[in-house]
C-alpha cells in the first residue's frame, strides 16, 4: 500500500508524482530528489505551484511538527535541481551516443525510428521546430505508433552553458538506458513546470 501523501493537497501518489523534502540538521527544508537523504520526509505533489503553496501556507511546519520558514525560492530551487539532474543525464547520454544534437542528425534519427524524444531550445527558430515536427508526425504515421514526446525546457544560451559552446538548438534522445533516463527526467521537469 502506498502511504505517500502530499502534505498540501492530501493526494496520494508514488515517487514519480511527488517530491520528498527533509529537514537539514540546521532546520532548513531541503528537496530530496533521489529519495536518499536520512530523516523523516514530507512529500509534496511534483508541481512547482504546489511546492510554492506548501511553503507559503505553512505545510512544511505542520508536517515536520516544528516552527520553520521554508526559503521563499523553494520552487525555483527544486526547478534548478531538476534541470541539473536532466543536464547531467544528457551529458551521460551524449557520451554513450544516446543523445545527439543538430537539426540534420535529429531529423535522421526521428525518420529512422531511433529517436525516442525530441528537444528544442525554447528560443529555437519556428522554421526548424516546424520541420522537425513534420518529421515526428510522418514517423508516427509511417510506423503507426504514437508521436514521440517533444520538450522545450532550456534556452540556447542555457544549453551552451551546460554543454559548452555550440550546445544544441535541436536534439534527440535515442533508445537505450541513458536516453531513456533523459526522457524520464525531461518528463518530470516538464510536469513540474506545468499548470
Amino acid at each position: 500500500m502506498n502511504d505517500r501523501m502530499c502534505i498540501l493537497t492530501r493526494a496520494k501518489g508514488d515517487k514519480a508524482d511527488l517530491i520528498r523534502f527533509v529537514l537539514s540538521p540546521d532546520g532548513a527544508v531541503v528537496p530530496d530528489l533521489k529519495n536518499a537523504l536520512p530523516g523523516r520526509g514530507a512529500w509534496v505533489s511534483a508541481k512547482r505551484k504546489t511546492v510554492e503553496e506548501a511553503a507559503r501556507k505553512g505545510a512544511f511546519a505542520r508536517a515536520f511538527k516544528t516552527k520553520l520558514a521554508p526559503p521563499e525560492d523553494l520552487g525555483a530551487t527544486v526547478d534548478q535541481l531538476l534541470l541539473a539532474d536532466l543536464t547531467g543525464m544528457m551529458n551521460m547520454a551524449r557520451k554513450s551516443g544516446q543523445f545527439i544534437g543538430g537539426s540534420g542528425k535529429a531529423e535522421a534519427a526521428i525518420r529512422s525510428g531511433e529517436a525516442i524524444a525530441l528537444f528544442h531550445a525554447t528560443d529555437a527558430a519556428a522554421d526548424g521546430v516546424r520541420k522537425l515536427g513534420q518529421a515526428v508526425k510522418a514517423r508516427a504515421l509511417t510506423l503507426d505508433e504514437p508521436e514521440i514526446p517533444v520538450f522545450r525546457l532550456m534556452t540556447g544560451e542555457q544549453m551552451d552553458a551546460c554543454f559548452g559552446e555550440g550546445g544544441f538548438i535541436h536534439a534527440t534522445a535515442l533508445a537505450g538506458q541513458a536516453g531513456e533516463g533523459v526522457v524520464k527526467r525531461a518528463t518530470r521537469l516538464a510536469a513540474y513546470r506545468s499548470d
